[in-house]
């Protein structure tokens, strides 16, 4: 039988796939990608595939409101701050667009995982 591996985007804290404790890894690690009180619910506690598709829609709802910002950030401080801080200000949307595009690929992955897919290491 092969061997499951991590695929590329896979996230650095939870175990691949199969390993011992794979799947509380990726519940902490679902738990880290969304609001903290997303913890007190019973139901995302216990069941990591809801967890998962929580995770995956409250990402999106940021990955939203990065392309929100940025596409604001130059129209609406435009006169209020110098220009090299409205610069400076698109700069950081654009880092943690690219932040955010990394975790909803590894929520993916992991939602994929729980769901029973399988990675096989490419030769």
């Amino acid at each position: 039988m092969p061997l499951s591996v991590a695929p590329p985007g896979w996230p650095d804290a939870v175990r691949p796939p199969g390993a011992p404790d794979w799947e509380k890894t990726a519940v902490a690690y679902l738990f880290d990608c969304c609001p903290a009180d997303f913890r007190g619910y019973r139901v995302l506690r216990h069941h990591p595939l809801v967890l998962a598709q929580f995770a995956e829609h409250f990402v999106e709802g940021q990955c939203r409101a990065v392309q929100d910002g940025l596409a604001a950030v130059r129209t609406s401080l435009k006169g209020e701050v110098r220009p090299d801080v409205v610069d400076t200000a698109a700069e950081i949307w654009l880092e943690q667009g690219a932040a955010l595009m990394r975790t909803r690929r590894a929520v993916g992955l992991v939602r994929e995982a729980l769901r029973g897919r399988t990675f096989l290491a490419r030769l």
